[in-house]
């Protein structure tokens, strides 16, 4: 993902733009919490709670913020319709996910939608920076995907692990490797959720009662659609 730290720049600035230096977010799905380490460097004075069902990446996460007073890491199934109950406040100011819902089913997340809208407090902001596909551009698509598959062999040839490569390094780690054994009994090998384009995102998100909806930032596979309260 060569535009990752595009993304997460344009992400933040959102967040100084919509709600200032010193939000209270909520990072949805926050896996080992990169969201969260990159807002508490910009903004020192944030607070983050992270939320995830993955109980190896939370293990990673709650070794790198151990001891940290503004970070909260909360294990909860977004599938769950009560998850919001898990969390420690009512109300955020952002709440944030990258690269994660792609998971979900339409359906369902337009339904995670909906609960995300009743934790934005008036004013406040969510965004989504994830896979965002128009099927009205196969060609495009195609010749997309084709080059950003031959830019990850060349990364693999040079010795990047993927994505397989790098959970089978996981279940071998002594701290690692229960925790990954439950991640995949709780997941299976890889997502089968839907990756709708980013106007479905804005008007779902829309219906979900959000004032206004649209991406903020695009790759050609991705983008970031932000939505105001």
């Amino acid at each position: 993902m060569p535009d990752r730290e595009e993304r997460f720049r344009v992400m933040l600035d959102m967040v100084e733009a919509t709600v200032g230096p010193k939000p209270r977010v909520l990072d949805l799905a926050c896996g080992t919490g990169s969201i969260t380490d990159r807002l508490l460097a910009r903004f020192p004075e944030a607070t983050s709670t992270g939320v995830d069902l993955d109980p190896a990446l939370l293990t990673i996460a709650r070794g790198h913020f151990a001891g940290d007073q503004r970070v909260a890491l909360v294990t909860a199934d977004l599938k769950d319709p009560a998850w919001t109950a898990s969390l420690p406040h009512t109300s955020y100011d952002a709440v944030l996910t990258a690269t994660a819902l792609h998971w979900l089913h339409s359906e369902p997340l337009a339904a995670l939608y909906g609960q995300i809208g009743t934790v934005v407090r008036d004013g406040g902001v969510f965004m989504n920076a994830d896979h965002m596909k128009d099927a009205s551009t196969p060609r495009i698509n195609a010749a997309e995907r084709a080059h950003r598959h031959a830019g990850m062999e060349r990364a693999r040839d040079a010795g990047a692990l993927d994505w397989a490569e790098w959970w089978a390094l996981a279940a071998k780690d002594p701290v690692l490797a229960e925790p990954t054994a439950e991640r995949f009994r709780i997941y299976g090998e890889h997502a089968d959720g839907d990756t709708p384009s980013a106007q479905w995102h804005a008007e779902a998100l829309r219906a979900a009662g959000f004032a206004e909806a649209r991406p903020v930032w695009a790759s050609p596979s991705d983008a970031l659609v932000l939505a105001l309260k």
